[in-house]
């Protein structure tokens, strides 16, 4: 009998463009918790959650009645038609519990770099300014504009330009490899210092709009500021009026031990962006920030036809039940104690191991040929990522050098999953550096 994967495999090759990138070979027939079943019937234990999409885990049975029910009552009515609560209920409690002791407003689009390109709309037309900073290693999305902000040229970027102006580029806090040469802590944190000086060489301040920044880079690694960075650059911003921006596509919704990987650093941005696991696999994102700035364009100059959906609202609401009313915030920090346990624990057997890094559950290893010398491990990266996937585990790499592996499996793993999950890992790791 002929294989169902290979099947649709087939039908992919002919219906879908190649552009389409996909990790693995597999077509799933169901998800729960942390497992993927293909279609053939193999268990796969999920490290990837969609690229960090399903933090309260696959099909999870609350947010599927919640979406259950609003499907019962309406799909859509376009809130700029005929408003709804789910929309204003989701945007009410962002506001509550976002970093920030001041009011806050709460917009909805569909997708992280519809919420990247909104708040980059709100601060042009707050600050009347053109100009917008992003980070070496960033990734805001694939859109002309998200995809200008966007570090990494291939995939991402290759052949798809001009790309949109006003975009700068300053180095970020990639501790492992400096950009200054220096060591933390004796750097005195450089990198955030040096936003003053590349304003001489690069863009004056009175010209631009934001600064956005990854609390902790996604696609860029997984590389992690320390403690006073985002202080100092906040600082910096609010000296010159420009506005922070910070991207928690990836790392809100307890994938970083908090409900906002920000609240790491304590500082309360501008604008906060939101997506992925807010609605737990739902098209969902949010732009939550300061009362001022999110009032500051004109009536009809914000908004979308699917902006805020009522079934992905209902899907959001429940997520923060089951985050906070059940307490999965609390899993998720342990969670993240274990994970960095277990990557040090590699770490010291596996030469090929060069940095732990992240916070909370939201964890990378960057994996290196020579720890002296901190060659990029790429082609070893690929072939651990494969011998995982054919042991029965899913990860994903990221990474400017394409050498790191990074944590993102749903926060309701359970400890067998997780135990299986790793042994898999240091096989893995084993049999590529032994060659075989």
């Amino acid at each position: 009998m002929a294989s169902r994967q290979a099947e649709y495999q087939a039908l992919r090759d002919k219906h879908v463009p190649r552009g389409a990138f996909h990790a693995t070979p597999s077509f799933v027939r169901e998800a729960h918790g942390a497992v993927m079943i293909d279609l053939d019937g193999r268990e796969l234990i999920d490290f990837a959650g969609g690229i960090g999409v399903v933090n309260v885990g696959h099909s999870h049975p609350k947010i599927v009645a919640a979406i259950q029910d609003q499907v019962q009552r309406y799909i859509h009515t376009c809130f700029h038609i005929a408003m709804y609560e789910p929309y204003v209920d989701l945007a009410a409690r962002l506001n509550e519990l976002s970093p920030g002791d001041f009011h806050k407003k709460t917009l909805f689009a569909n997708s992280g770099a519809e919420a990247v390109e909104n708040a980059i709309k709100i601060a042009r037309h707050a600050t009347r300014r053109p100009a917008v900073i992003a980070l070496q290693n960033a990734f805001h999305g694939r859109t002309l504009l998200t995809m200008s902000l966007t570090s990494k040229v291939k995939p991402y970027k290759l052949g798809f330009g001009p790309f949109a102006p006003e975009v700068y580029r300053m180095p970020n806090a990639y501790c492992y490899r400096c950009p200054f040469g220096l060591a933390y802590p004796s750097c005195d944190v450089a990198c955030a210092d040096h936003l003053e000086e590349f304003f001489v060489g690069n863009v004056a301040p009175e010209q631009v709009a934001a600064l956005i920044a990854e609390p902790i880079q996604g696609e860029g690694g997984f590389i992690t500021p320390p403690p006073e960075y985002f202080a100092k650059l906040q600082a910096i911003c609010r000296k010159h009026g420009i506005v922070l921006i910070v991207d928690e596509v990836q790392s809100a919704m307890g994938r970083a031990g908090k409900l906002f990987a920000i609240e790491h650093w304590g500082i309360a941005p501008d604008l906060l962006l939101t997506a992925k696991s807010l609605a737990a696999g739902l098209p969902l994102s949010a732009v939550t920030g300061r009362a001022e700035l999110m009032d500051a364009p004109h009536v009809g100059g914000l908004g979308g036809t699917f902006s805020g959906n009522p079934v992905a609202c209902r899907a959001a609401l429940a997520v923060l039940d089951v985050l906070l009313a059940d307490k999965l915030l609390e899993r998720a920090e342990r969670l993240g104690q274990e994970i960095r346990r277990r990557f040090d624990a590699l770490q010291r057997k596996h030469e090929l191991i060069g940095d732990v890094r992240g916070k909370g559950p939201m964890l990378a290893i960057e994996l290196v040929k020579d720890r002296m010398k901190k060659t990029p491990a790429a082609d070893e990266t690929k072939k651990v990522v494969q011998r995982c996937y054919e042991k029965g585990l899913v990860l994903i790499a990221c990474g400017n050098f394409g050498n790191v592996i990074r944590t993102l499996m749903p926060l309701v793993i359970t400890d067998e999953q997780l135990d299986r999950g790793f042994a898999i890992l240091d096989e893995a790791l084993g049999e590529v550096a032994a060659g075989r």
